[in-house]
């Protein structure tokens, strides 16, 4: 019989483990010269032995020397008091130019609301909808539901949550609520008459509820929006111009006769088109939607019963409508790009110049040091002042380690890109992240760390730095042109194509290789896929 025993064992094994000031290193050349200035900053306020140095302060030996030098006999000319200096402009606003309520002291309140409240914010698609859902009066049910079905829906404005799932979150919030129900009853019913009630009418009056929900906010502006697929947000926003049309031709039928007189054919007629086109633009989105993506104006023709005139009228109607209406409030607010680097010509040369005009420059406490050397201190103090010394030190280590590696990869891309400087990205040449780190000796990683989310400026324009590394069409080696200028070229040859008879992937290759790039179909189609176009059969616009 075996009993567990408890047993000292010693093992030797070879590890990689990275030491605190390794992280930091590898973390502090990630970052762009924005989030570094908020990080330097972060660390001023933490670590107390470091401090920003400010140019136009005197250093400590300039002082030093000040109060060592002799003083001067002569004496400075005592300024001309100014009588206008004499007034106490404060008292004279707050006695005379205040008639409302001042406070005992005077001062400001430390309960007034901060600044940064008043600030305007974007409005997103759930603002939006919720301002519109406020003053209408509708049953407590409904409301629930309405906020629900809002809450449920995705950016593009669809509503991703099943009915089964809306219906089980209403449940449970009237459910939560029940106590508050009572005030809306008799009464003289109880809550557990209430929740009785609440088993056996909830299952038809909360279907009642999502349903009377659901088209509460089909109503809102953008139109489109709550609806489940495609097929139903643009149905909806024809049902919304359809009943707004209604509208408009009701008020100028009752705004005079004499109008109608005059244009009551033209009107009439525009009209009876208008109802044919919106009904056929329905019949296409409602049964031919798969036609539609395909542009095959003569099949849809002949499946509506209708010309391909009639058709494309259709179609330009489909078009007007939004397919993702909630777009339109949740916008991405601008992203601040600041270039860390510039690439600047200078006596004929391309030449790389660091951005840190608003970087704060760093040094280290004198006072600190002075308690260290000098003694004094508890030995506690010393110890944390000397941690804090090396951290301080370690953090301007790493800030200067940051700044080589930029300097090194951007004066790796100015010698490879030369031609790229003068004419633009046609001129843009394949490479590597590996190749360049070879260069400067180190490994890729830390290339690759060193040009993330950093932007450059160039003749050119501002460009990431990434934009620079593009492999070439065949492959890292041999290859004279990058990726990134090949994927252009296809793309403006689908866009300058006759759409009645659109490019093949064949022919697109064919005439790449007629231009010195040896591609196959293959790549071809790969990366026209990869950038979102259409194949050939969906592009064809059959007349």
């Amino acid at each position: 019989m075996s009993f567990l025993q408890q047993k000292l064992n010693v093992k030797v094994s070879q590890k990689q483990v990275l030491t605190p000031g390794l992280v930091q290193m590898v973390s502090v050349l990630a970052l762009n010269k924005m989030e570094l200035k908020e990080m330097i900053n972060a660390e001023i306020v933490e670590n107390p032995v470091l401090e920003e140095l400010d140019e136009s302060a005197p250093v400590l030996d300039e002082v030093q020397g000040a109060e060592d030098a002799p003083a001067e006999t002569t004496e400075i000319p005592k300024a001309e008091r100014d009588p206008f200096d004499e007034i106490d402009f404060g008292s004279y606003f707050q006695d005379y130019l205040d008639p409302g309520f001042r406070s005992p002291d005077g001062g400001e309140s430390d309960d007034r609301p901060s600044f940064e409240n008043f600030l305007s914010q974007p409005s997103t698609l759930t603002d939006h909808l919720l301002w519109q859902l406020g003053p209408l009066h509708l049953k407590p049910e409904v409301h629930e539901a309405a906020e629900l079905i809002i809450g449920n829906l995705n950016e593009d404005g669809y509503l991703t949550a099943s009915e089964a799932e809306l219906l089980a979150s209403l449940a449970e919030e009237l459910s939560a609520h029940a106590p508050e129900a009572a005030t809306h009853a008799a009464s003289t019913e109880t809550p557990a008459i209430l929740k009785e009630k609440a088993a056996e009418e909830y299952p038809a009056a909360m279907r009642s509820a999502l349903a009377e929900a659901q088209r509460v906010v089909r109503g809102f502006d953008p139109a489109g929006i709550a609806a489940r697929d495609l097929r139903e947000c643009l149905l909806i926003q024809l049902d919304q111009r359809g009943h707004e049309a209604a509208l408009l031709s009701a008020a100028g039928a009752a705004a005079s006769n004499s109008a109608l007189l005059q244009k009551g054919v033209q009107e009439a007629l525009a009209h009876s088109e208008a109802e044919t086109i919106d009904a056929l633009a329905r019949t296409i989105i409602a049964e031919h939607l798969p036609h539609l993506q395909k542009r095959d104006l003569r099949e849809m023709a002949k499946l509506t019963g209708s010309s391909q005139a009639q058709v494309q009228a259709a179609i330009d109607l489909i078009r007007s409508l939004d397919p993702k209406p909630g777009r339109r409030y949740n916008r991405e607010e601008a992203r601040l790009i600041e270039p860390d680097v510039a690439f600047v010509k200078r006596d004929g040369e391309y030449v790389v110049v660091m951005n840190e005009d608003d970087l704060p420059t760093l040094r280290l406490n004198q006072g600190y040091r002075r308690m260290i050397t000098q003694g004094g201190a508890d030995r506690d103090v010393r110890d944390y002042v000397k941690e804090r010394y090396r951290s301080a030190i370690q953090l301007m280590r790493n800030i200067e380690q940051r700044r080589n590696t930029i300097l090194r990869t951007c004066e790796a891309i100015v010698h490879r890109q030369q031609e790229f400087m003068e004419s633009g990205v046609e001129a843009l040449h394949p490479m590597m992240i590996k190749e360049v780190a070879e260069e400067i000796g180190v490994h890729p990683s830390t290339v690759s760390r060193a040009v993330a989310n950093k932007y450059v400026h160039t003749p050119q324009g501002v460009f990431e730095l990434r934009f620079f590394f593009s492999e070439g069409v065949n492959g890292p080696e041999g290859a004279e042109t990058p990726l990134l200028l090949l994927k252009r070229k296809v793309k403006k040859m689908i866009e300058e194509e006759d759409r009645s008879k659109p490019l093949t992937d064949d022919a697109i290759a064919l005439a790449l290789r007629g231009q010195g790039i040896n591609v196959t179909r293959r790549t071809v189609a790969k990366y026209r896929e990869d950038m979102g176009l259409p194949s050939t059969h969906q592009r064809r616009v059959r007349s």
